[in-house]
């Protein structure tokens, strides 16, 4: 290797490959407020020549086949495996997850799989019409140029779910990634740039001026996003003009039910992990908990045991398998909305004694019990290791109350009786619905959101069509 040339393999070559010495700003450890590493600040002027470089390569990408371009993703995925371990602590050190548990190592090893899953999916054209008639095919073309938003809480993974069926369909890729987790991003993309052709993925680096910028941008033929809510809404607003295709995947505020004939013994960490993967900051996290009065105080007692068996501290510890907040405006949001549960009268079953004296953005795993369903901290999306526990009498009345926002990203139901459960699931408005389990993606099995939780599918098949351009031919 040349000496010149960083060693991606390694956590501190990785990191001279993306840092900048001329940044615009410092990102730092969640964990422990240590200075990563300079981000550069990329202008609109930039922006402007990333398209241009994209449209100009995209036509020799889209003509490659489908098999050279899943030669080309699969090549990726061994450079990420090739750079698991630096990429994990990278990822690690910058949105403070642990490697361990559900976390780092787990976030890069899913890079590698949904870009092989999507490497593999086949994409053939379709047979619509084949009768005395005619015959009638629909196939699936590039449509050009796809620009990407990312989001902070799974920053490498959701880059991925976003670019990786871009390219196997024909386009080429300009991403700008949250500026809390920018340094993570920019290194995956070293990564497999080793092996992907020129041009055909780019990163760009910037605040909300830039991200502003590349939303509302005629040189996008479609637009991908995940975050909430109301950017999803400005995202619109700024792609009405352009017509841009878009895929929204905005927040959630996911309810679990727990039907009578639970065994929460048997439930609890499945119950655990649902709500408090990456320490609840994830999109489909189980948010809101509804248990039957029978079982009521059963559940709270098996996940008060769980979450003390988990413990939180600085990623790099191999022990920890929760982390801390990754900034400290989602951190404010937690403190405040379990602090109106407990003005409320809400019992807190654990946690909710955040130690400030403490460096970093930690909270403690908190568990919240009779709390209504007004109350802030179950009405909001909390996106952090906050749970409330709510009680019903009526199942009824509790898929009403599951139903009673309006977002629907998911939801789940706990019960042995997989019938009886997959009826209350047909009840519930959420674009995936979860049996003994929450949160469980599979790169083969198409998601996205209900009501405000947005529109568009990713993964599967269905995520490849969602980045292409239908074309019918009859004849």
């Amino acid at each position: 290797m040349n000496a010149q040339t960083p060693d991606l393999t390694t956590y501190q070559g990785l990191l001279e490959a993306v840092t900048d010495a001329h940044s615009g700003w410092e990102s730092k450890d969640p964990a422990t407020g240590e200075v990563i590493g300079g981000v550069p600040q990329r202008s609109v002027g930039d922006l402007d020549a990333a398209v241009v470089r994209a449209r100009e390569v995209q036509p020799a990408w889209a003509a490659k086949t489908h098999e050279e371009r899943s030669a080309a993703l699969n090549a990726a995925a061994d450079a990420i495996e090739a750079s698991a371990e630096a990429l994990a602590e990278l990822l690690s050190r910058e949105q403070g997850k642990p490697l361990n548990g559900p976390n780092a190592r787990f976030e890069v090893g899913g890079c590698a799989a949904w870009t092989r899953a999507n490497a593999a999916f086949p994409i053939e054209p379709e047979t619509l019409v084949d009768d005395d008639s005619g015959t009638a095919q629909l196939e699936w073309m590039p449509l050009g140029v796809v620009g990407a938003v990312g989001p902070w809480n799974w920053p490498m993974l959701i880059s991925i779910w976003q670019i990786a069926p871009s390219l196997r369909m024909g386009n080429t890729v300009v991403l700008k990634p949250s500026e809390h987790t920018p340094l993570s991003v920019l290194a995956l993309a070293a990564v497999m740039n080793q092996v992907l052709p020129e041009g055909v993925l780019q990163v760009l680096t910037g605040d909300g001026e830039l991200g502003a910028a590349l939303t509302s941008h005629e040189g996008f033929d479609k637009i991908t996003f995940t975050g909430s809510v109301s950017t999803g809404q400005a995202i619109m607003r700024a792609a009405a003009d352009n017509l841009t295709r878009l895929t929204l995947e905005l927040g959630g505020n996911d309810a679990g039910i727990v039907l009578d004939d639970a065994d929460p013994a048997a439930i609890a960490e499945g119950l655990f992990w649902g709500a408090f993967i990456n320490t609840g900051q994830t999109c489909a996290a189980m948010k809101r908990l509804y248990v039957p009065d029978s079982l009521y105080d059963q559940v709270c007692e098996a996940l008060v045991d769980i979450a003390r068996q988990m413990p939180m501290g600085v990623g790099l510890e191999e022990q920890n398998v929760l982390g801390p907040l990754q900034n400290r405006s989602q951190y404010e949001i937690v403190a405040r909305l379990v602090e109106a549960a407990r003005s409320s009268g809400a019992r807190i079953l654990l946690g909710g004694d955040p130690d400030e004296s403490q460096a970093g953005n930690f909270y403690p795993t908190t568990l919240v019990a009779d709390v209504d369903d007004e109350n802030p901290l179950v009405a909001e999306e909390q996106f952090g290791p906050a749970l409330p526990i709510m009680r019903y009498s009526d199942l009824d009345d509790a898929v009403a109350r599951a139903n009673g926002v309006e977002v629907g990203l998911g939801a789940s139901v706990w019960s042995p009786n997989i019938d009886r459960a997959r009826e209350v699931a047909s009840r519930l408005q959420a674009g995936t619905v979860w049996i003994n389990k929450h949160g469980a993606i599979d790169p083969r099995v198409p998601f996205g959101g209900a009501k405000s939780s947005g529109f568009g599918l990713e993964f599967g098949v269905e995520g490849l069509k969602a980045v292409a351009q239908p074309r019918a031919i009859s004849w």
